[in-house]
């Protein structure tokens, strides 16, 4: 059933997100106000791939949730971008590698029922090292893991970010030369 929206109203505004108070109603139950997270641009990523090093990983640490953990090359949409160039862009501009070729491989609402936050990701295949990163402050290593290591390291929990864990979960699922791998 499809809830109705008499209006909403701004909590808190800035660049990044607009918290807002939304007045829906259940058909045929009640009517309630329900706090809305909205970000205004999507996040892209991509899932580096190349058949003899792996895949182009950075590991890092995240502040708000305070862990570590391995996370493939991703930001926010910039204005006037399209989700591709913003993956091709955060992948040359967070490991110093050109991504080769992407190709879109999901698109998802990762919380939604309570953020509007779209997040798409693409394979690249292949990379070309450019030079050293032009933002050194995302990562404290970057590495090409072997798709072996890649699954070690989704069983034992060390890739957490969800953009990052969807995109190497769907290669792993659905791409025929990463089957073969142990």
């Amino acid at each position: 059933m499809r809830w109705t929206v008499h209006g909403e109203r701004s909590l808190y505004e800035s660049e990044w997100m607009s918290l807002r108070m939304v007045d829906v109603e259940i058909p045929g139950e009640r009517r309630f106000d329900h706090h809305v997270l909205r970000l205004p641009r999507p996040a892209a990523g991509a899932v580096v791939a190349d058949p003899e090093r792996g895949v182009l990983l950075l590991w890092r640490h995240r502040f708000i949730t305070d862990t570590w953990g391995w996370e493939i090359p991703a930001g926010r949409v910039d204005d006037g971008e399209t989700p591709e160039q913003a993956a091709a862009r955060e992948t040359l501009e967070e490991t110093g590698w050109a991504a080769g070729p992407l190709t879109h491989l999901a698109t998802w609402h990762p919380t939604n029922g309570s953020t509007d936050t779209t997040f798409v990701v693409f394979r690249a295949e292949g990379a070309t090292h450019v030079g050293d990163p032009s933002d050194p402050s995302e990562a404290e290593r970057i590495e090409w893991v072997p798709w072996p290591e890649v699954r070690a390291l989704v069983r034992s929990g060390e890739v957490r970010d969800g953009l990052s864990l969807v995109g190497l979960l769907h290669v792993l699922a659905f791409q025929s030369e990463v089957e073969a791998s142990p």
